[in-house]
């Protein structure tokens, strides 16, 4: 059903009038052309969509534009603050916590999404939580030390 969805979108309100069934990476990719969270398997099983909503990571391919109204969404492109690189994408780059690139996104949304809830998580809390995102490039023990650099400067912020 077409209707208003206001909602906060990298720490900027956000209005749509729309189809409020319409998932939100479709939303995000082709209505706000943010085109960083990625496309992958649209089941939410591979996680190259992963966003956050109020701070949980979520699959936007599986998530309506309607759970989403009044709430805050925040993407990769929202991570990074007055020019400077979030300390997880830092990170990432330091690691070269990516081959392709391709599931960066949705891996860096679910590590934000993490050290919110657990500011300085153990090696095996952030493989736990990683394993729901998938690399076909294998980069999952770059990845995983990139988080962990992360959360020693403050990759919570």
């Amino acid at each position: 059903m077409k209707k208003s969805i206001r909602f906060n979108l990298n720490g900027r309100p956000a209005a749509l009038d729309t189809d409020d069934g319409r998932m939100l990476l479709w939303v995000l990719r082709t209505d706000l052309d943010l085109t960083g969270t990625k496309y992958g398997c649209g089941e939410g099983v591979c996680g190259a969509c992963t966003v956050t909503v109020d701070g949980t990571a979520v699959r936007s391919c599986q998530t309506s534009l309607a759970a989403v109204e009044n709430k805050s969404v925040l993407t990769v492109e929202g991570l990074e603050h007055d020019g400077s690189l979030h300390p997880l994408q830092q990170a990432f780059i330091e690691h070269g916590g990516f081959q392709c690139g391709y599931c960066t996104s949705g891996m860096l949304m679910n590590a934000w999404a993490l050290l919110q809830k657990q500011p300085h998580p153990s090696r095996g809390a952030i493989v736990d939580e990683m394993n729901a995102n998938l690399c076909r490039c294998g980069a999952h023990q770059r990845i995983i030390a990139a988080i962990e650099d992360a959360s020693k400067i403050g990759g919570a912020r």
